[in-house]
């Protein structure tokens, strides 16, 4: 089985379970396979695909930015949210005052969305009829 018809499958079975009425069913099914008409599917496999060889390069800098930027969004998040605050809270009760800490904005979140790949939910909305 191809690649994109694996995709297509597996995209068939998902809406099989999340839709149980089957004319929602269709209707969704109809438009993944609108979309794998129109080539955006076939331009996410691309996009996969590059992705695998990227990762495989024995290349610190090709292979490791990603990585890189996730550790980076990790250690943001774990500043913003665990050690600022915790510090903040705590640290008066132990007699320390400690300096103002600078905060990071919430731009932070729409990063680590991004490096999760939730922007997807694009695709589900025009698989929905939500927008075109």
């Amino acid at each position: 089985m191809l690649p994109l018809e694996a995709l297509l499958n597996i995209g068939s079975q998902l809406i099989d379970r999340l839709w149980p009425d089957p004319q929602k069913a269709a209707e969704a099914k109809l438009e993944l396979y609108k979309l794998q008409s129109s080539g955006e599917l076939q331009t996410m496999l691309a996009q996969m695909e590059i992705n695998k060889v990227e990762a495989a390069n024995p290349s610190l800098f090709v292979a490791g930015w990603r990585p890189c930027i996730g550790w980076g969004c990790a250690t943001a998040l774990f500043y913003q949210y665990l050690l600022r605050p915790l510090v903040i809270g705590f640290a008066p009760s132990f007699g320390i005052i400690p300096p103002p800490f600078p905060g990071l904005d919430e731009n932070l979140w729409q990063l680590m969305m991004g490096m999760l790949g939730l922007g997807g939910l694009r695709t589900f909305e025009k698989i929905q009829g939500v927008t075109k």
